[in-house]
């Protein structure tokens, strides 16, 4: 295994990014609907997504323990690479041009339209579309949450070091967010996802090939490798795309000007 310090550094980092990430997103739908509605069903919704995410917690938790830890290692590899390269493509297409920067304020912005917009249904003393709203968004986005922090521990010895990580990040982003009472806009979620989606792809990677037997030079160690050739890649395709979109630009331009004549 990874030193105990390494091991807690990536564990702990890769846990804090990933819940950082959705954690911003989750509190930028409860507070438009909590400012535009009414806050009581908006945290009473909160409240019952986190209850409903503790039960998938307390249920998926042991099951996991329960598999064979190479069959284990396989199949969380294999979501990791899934999820790690998701979120590298979408930061890769950002980073590019390709793809507008997720903007929490525009997020922000047409959530509270929505909610302005929708009508009023209350009955028992609650507004159930203020609760719906607020429920879905934090109990979809604790679902990722609970994945990574699930895979890491289980795979990696250590679940309470990556809850420490997912734990840490939902308590800043959310006392950040109660008193600037506003969504994290400055946040830099694509570099964000793009740090994240090269750690998870690492990891697939590695966890992936030890299921199926392979042994990695170094051991652990070959992690630190992964992750550099993984952000590498990533970077030189940024770089890349980046020379296309200019040339398609410069291409475009000139076609135009070659119209206009």
């Amino acid at each position: 295994m990874l030193p105990l310090s390494a091991s807690a550094v990536f564990l702990v980092t890769a846990s804090f990014l990933a819940s950082s990430v959705e954690t911003v997103e989750a509190l930028t739908i409860v507070l438009a609907v909590g400012v535009t509605r009414e806050w009581r069903s908006t945290l009473i919704g909160v409240a019952s997504a986190v209850v409903a995410l503790a039960v998938i917690v307390a249920v998926l938790g042991p099951a996991l323990a329960l598999i064979p830890i190479d069959a284990l290692r396989l199949f969380i590899g294999a979501l990791l690479l899934i999820f790690g390269l998701q979120w590298l493509r979408k930061a890769i297409l950002r980073a590019s041009g390709y793809k507008a920067l997720h903007d929490e304020d525009a997020i922000y912005a047409r959530e509270l339209a929505e909610a302005r917009a929708a009508g009023t249904e209350t009955r028992a003393g609650m507004d159930w579309y203020a609760y719906t709203l607020s429920f879905k968004g934090v109990f979809l986005e604790g679902l990722e949450v609970i994945f990574i922090v699930l895979t890491f521990g289980v795979s990696q010895g250590s679940i309470v070091l990556a809850a420490i990580g997912a734990a840490a990040a939902v308590l800043l982003v959310s006392i950040v967010g109660v008193l600037v009472h506003q969504p994290l806009s400055r946040v830099p979620e694509n570099a964000m996802k793009f740090v994240v989606g090269t750690l998870l792809t690492a990891f697939g990677a590695f966890w992936s090939g030890e299921g199926v037997g392979v042994m990695w030079p170094g051991e652990d160690l070959a992690i630190l490798g992964l992750i550099v050739f993984v952000l590498i890649v990533a970077l030189l395709m940024v770089a890349l795309l980046v020379r296309i979109r200019s040339v398609q630009t410069i291409s475009t331009s000139r076609a135009v000007e070659a119209g206009s004549r």
